[in-house]
């Protein structure tokens, strides 16, 4: 395999950083490597896996103390690149449809791992929804062009690491008891992240400000009913050293969404808002920024235009996640340098994480040098 790396580099006639700042640059690492790979067929595989929380997680809508997960591998050639789909409730998925829909993918058709346009095309195209499952095969496919190539996918993008975001660390709703716990175990991180959205709002805020003065960004979890005590907390927030505030309000809710973003002395993030790249254009004027998480956009490919359009329209971008294991940490994270603001602590809520990869050192994302997403499963 070595020596395919070198007639690819050789044959294709193109610096590498050329193709840095590409929106698409796997179409142009094809050009001259066909040859090399017609002998072999494209390998998915995937297996059910349940995530085990440390503590109970509690949102505006539910509670829950696992979640669960489909793992995938794709391999080509000899060499495996791993995905991951997490499907915590609100999305809608389950193993059972994840195992469903990946049994329709035939990636055994395509010769070229390198067309990923074509390829995710072709996932995208099997079901209207399955964004998780998506996701799963879209970051394996990753994962193996990155290790084919022997480059992380920041480098493939152009990113630099030593620019990537510290990330929040989550609280979820619990007892003051709990709460002060919790902060107390996040204390390494400089930013928390608290979910909002009961009438406990303000006895969260206040007992975690009886413990640290920290920065705090909050989710409501579309918990807000009425626009007008979104403001009025929106206000009390803004006192209280609070940075953003992410989905308000019902996601129906757009012309309340877009007032509050309007008269909020907080910026707005759209989140159960804003899955795919289609809602980037409708966010826009209704939320200051979005945040991005894999297992809505069904992966890396589609959570890189979401972002290079939300730029575009001069919207703030935030990259999150769901309680995932350090794959689909990973994946995500190698698109951080571009990002204002991350929220990338999902494997550190779980206790049976089974990959190695990207780290929060003092709180800050700290990318491996391994190619891929730069995971190595243990």
């Amino acid at each position: 395999m070595q020596q395919n790396r070198r007639n690819f580099l050789k044959t294709s006639g193109i610096a590498f950083g050329t193709i840095l700042g590409s929106s698409f640059p796997v179409n142009i690492f094809s050009k001259g490597i066909s040859n090399t790979m017609k002998s072999s067929k494209i390998q998915l595989r995937f297996h059910p896996y349940t995530l085990k929380l440390k503590h109970v997680f509690t949102i505006a809508t539910s509670s829950r103390t696992t979640t669960p997960v489909m793992l995938t591998e794709v391999e080509y050639d000899g060499i495996i690149g791993y995905g991951e789909a997490s499907m915590p409730p609100y999305l809608g998925e389950s193993q059972e449809t994840a195992a469903a829909f990946l049994s329709k993918v035939n990636l055994a058709q395509f010769e070229n791992p390198f067309e990923l346009e074509k390829i995710l095309s072709y996932v995208d195209s099997i079901d209207l929804k399955n964004q998780a499952a998506k996701a799963s095969v879209d970051i394996a496919l990753h994962d193996l062009v990155g290790k084919m190539i022997n480059q992380p996918w920041y480098n493939i993008w152009g990113f630099d690491k030593s620019v990537a975001p510290v990330t929040s660390f989550t609280i979820g709703i619990d007892t003051p008891e709990v709460v002060r716990q919790k902060v107390k175990e996040a204390d390494e991180y400089k930013i928390l992240k608290v979910k909002l959205g009961r009438e406990t709002d303000k006895e969260m805020i206040e007992t975690i400000r009886s413990v640290t003065d920290k920065p705090i960004t909050v989710d409501v979890n579309q918990g807000w009913k009425d626009k007008n005590f979104a403001l009025e907390m929106a206000h009390w927030l803004k006192e209280r050293n609070i940075l953003f505030l992410e989905q308000p309000m019902p996601k129906e809710n757009i012309d309340d969404n877009a007032w509050l973003t309007e008269h909020s002395p907080l910026p707005t993030i759209g989140d159960e808002a804003v899955q795919r790249l289609p809602d980037v254009l409708k966010a826009k004027g209704v939320y200051s920024g979005i945040n991005i998480k894999l297992m809505k956009s069904t992966g890396m490919r589609e959570a890189y235009k979401m972002m290079l359009l939300a730029r575009s329209f001069g919207m703030k971008v935030m990259l999150g996640c769901m309680t995932e294991t350090s794959c689909a940490i990973s994946a995500a994270a190698q698109l951080s340098p571009m990002v204002d603001w991350a929220d990338l602590d999902g494997a550190l809520l779980i206790g049976n994480d089974i990959f190695s990869g990207t780290k929060i050192i003092d709180g800050r994302v700290t990318l491996s040098t391994e190619p891929g997403i730069g995971v190595v499963k243990i």
